[in-house]
């Protein structure tokens, strides 16, 4: 019988306090604080009204283009399903990573049993930033993101209910699952997910998170 969700995370979370991050490899050594190479253009946010924690911005299309991480930003994509929303995102975060040249590292779910250990690997790996990617991972990040305060993650084509400070989102029209039995602000439309938009996303997502605007939806306009 398939344990309860959530006694999986609390085990998974308990591996992870006292493994910690001695993976052994590159990642184990000493990392400066990665920092923006850019800056936000204008219309990104309203600097009169910051957004607040759990707030939705909808910022100028394009206004993140001009951000992209310092050299050796870490970055572990972490997904599950084979879907086409989830491919496409996938595929623009490869894409986005050979382009800025990042350390990008992929942790991959297996089943849904493997969804809270998947996002355990991707915790143990000591990333700058945990890109999530398909549907299937937001109730496992809900219950394990608020254990892990210190970890940025970057969920993208979805969003968590009630993120804590340390979980940023990119959404759409049409992409906006908040997990299961929990109303949507939109339709759910896989065709929505088009190589231009899914690019968008993982771009204006790290440039906020890099920014230190994170525990915010990020609200693609499609226009």
């Amino acid at each position: 019988m398939r344990p309860p969700l959530r006694a999986v995370a609390m085990l998974a979370t308990a591996a992870v306090l006292v493994t910690g991050c001695s993976s052994g490899d590159d990642w184990s050594r000493p990392h400066p604080k990665p920092v923006p190479i850019g800056a936000l253009g204008p219309g990104f946010i309203d600097p009169s009204a910051p957004p607040t924690p759990e707030g939705t911005v909808t910022p100028r299309p394009g206004s993140w283009a001009g951000v992209r991480p310092s050299k050796g930003y870490r970055v572990v994509l972490l997904t599950a399903g084979d879907d086409r929303p989830t491919k496409a995102l996938v595929g623009a975060v490869k894409e986005w990573a050979r382009e800025t040249h990042v350390d990008l590292r992929t942790v991959a779910a297996e089943d849904g049993h493997d969804l809270v250990p998947s996002i355990s690997r991707a915790l143990e790996m000591g990333p700058d930033l945990i890109v999530s990617a398909g549907n299937d991972l937001v109730d496992p990040l809900a219950l394990v993101t608020p254990h892990h305060l210190s970890q940025q993650f970057l969920v993208v084509g979805a969003e968590l209910a009630e993120p804590t400070h340390n979980v940023t989102a990119v959404d759409w029209s049409g992409a906006s699952f908040r997990g299961e039995g929990l109303g949507m602000s939109s339709t759910y439309d896989p065709e929505s997910f088009t190589a231009e938009r899914c690019a968008a996303a993982i771009r204006a997502g790290v440039a906020a998170v890099l920014n230190e605007l994170t525990g915010i939806v990020i609200w693609l306009d499609q226009h």
